[in-house]
């Protein structure tokens, strides 16, 4: 007779549908327990092959590694903080992209923190990491908590790693993760000087930005490198939102003697500036040309396409993460780094 207790249980590979154990993931994958457990915890100490026979043989046997049992005995979170200034700008998309690559490959996850300009928030996450939460952060909101952007305020205690990202904190003595914003900028505004056009107008980002300052100095420097004077009055304020591209759209509208190109420092500006040149009857770019900064997704489907400077962004990503992971596993990592852009024309920008 056959036996009814057992005739219908699934069975895989000889495993029952008992909770898996870490034994039954190295039986499987024909290594030892200890491989395993390297695999999950320190990949980079296990070859591609061995991990890779390691996760097929976990998705095979269902096995749940025990979060909790692994950070008692580490005395570590495997869990890793990245502060954004706002999650909702599509900047950031590629970055966190490159981010949770190399932290999963490490055997890390990381916690979004959005702090779109709260003090609470930003109060509550420092207090989070002061506590041991996380193993480390990566900071793309150009300050350390409990500072200014300009380093004003007594920071707080926190002895974890950290990584700068994007934004530079001066003083801060970190590994700081960037592209030369100065140089990018005054390649574009050189670029639309090498075109004919003389009366160039500028969107800013935030005045306390230290990106808006690179990029400030960037302008004035092509300018100057193309023999065109600095004019206050073709600076219009920005913030890198759509929105304030629409407002800067329509102050470029409403003037009489209107500028041929427009430097917007970042591509969403651009889209929303665009976007108000058209509705008032202006062709892009034959009537004025616009540029950005970024490269985001939609530069390249825009109408027209947007000329802009492609930030590496997921590359970007990669390195702060690889940064912090050297620092987490005791290895020394670089003070700071910077990365290549490059200009992108596109159809948005035309010779005058």
């Amino acid at each position: 007779m056959d036996d009814i207790g057992h005739k219908d249980r699934p069975e895989h590979e000889g495993i029952s549908v008992r909770a898996a154990r870490i034994q039954d993931v190295a039986k499987l994958a024909d290594v030892s327990t200890a491989t395993v457990s390297r695999a999950l915890a320190t990949p980079e100490r296990v070859s591609p092959e061995a991990r890779a026979r390691v996760l097929e043989a976990i998705a095979k046997t269902g096995y749940v590694p025990n979060p909790a049992a692994r950070t008692l005995r580490s005395q570590k979170t495997y869990m890793v903080l990245v502060v954004l200034p706002d999650l909702a700008n599509t900047f950031f998309s590629k970055i966190l992209r490159g981010i949770e690559e190399t932290l999963f490959e490490a055997g890390y996850g990381m916690i979004i923190s959005d702090l779109d300009g709260s003090p609470e928030k930003e109060a509550h996450f420092a207090a989070f990491t002061a506590a041991g939460r996380v193993d480390g952060a990566i900071l793309l909101n150009g300050h350390l908590f409990g500072q200014t952007r300009a380093g004003e305020g007594n920071p707080a205690r926190i002895t974890i790693p950290l990584v700068a990202l994007c934004e530079s904190i001066p003083g801060a003595d970190i590994p700081q993760i960037e592209i030369d914003n100065r140089a990018a900028a005054c390649r574009m505004t050189r670029h639309l000087a090498s075109l004919g056009h003389r009366k160039i107008a500028y969107v800013s980002g935030p005045a306390s930005n230290v990106l808006e300052r690179e990029r400030f100095l960037g302008f004035q420097d092509g300018l100057a490198a193309s023999d065109l004077p600095f004019d206050r009055a073709l600076v219009i304020p920005g913030d890198y939102t759509i929105e304030t591209g629409v407002k800067a759209g329509q102050d470029i509208v409403a003037r009489a003697n209107r500028p041929t190109a427009v430097f917007c420092t970042s591509d969403e500006m651009a889209i929303g500036l665009m976007r108000t040149l058209f509705s008032a009857g202006l062709s892009v770019p034959r009537d004025i040309s616009v540029a950005g900064f970024d490269d985001i997704e939609f530069a390249a489907v825009a109408e027209p396409a947007l000329t802009t400077i492609r930030q590496p962004r997921r590359e970007l990503g990669q390195t702060a993460a690889s940064a912090l992971i050297d620092l987490l596993q005791g290895r020394p990592s670089p003070k700071r780094i910077r990365l290549e852009t490059e200009l992108v024309i596109r159809d948005s920008v035309a010779p005058l």
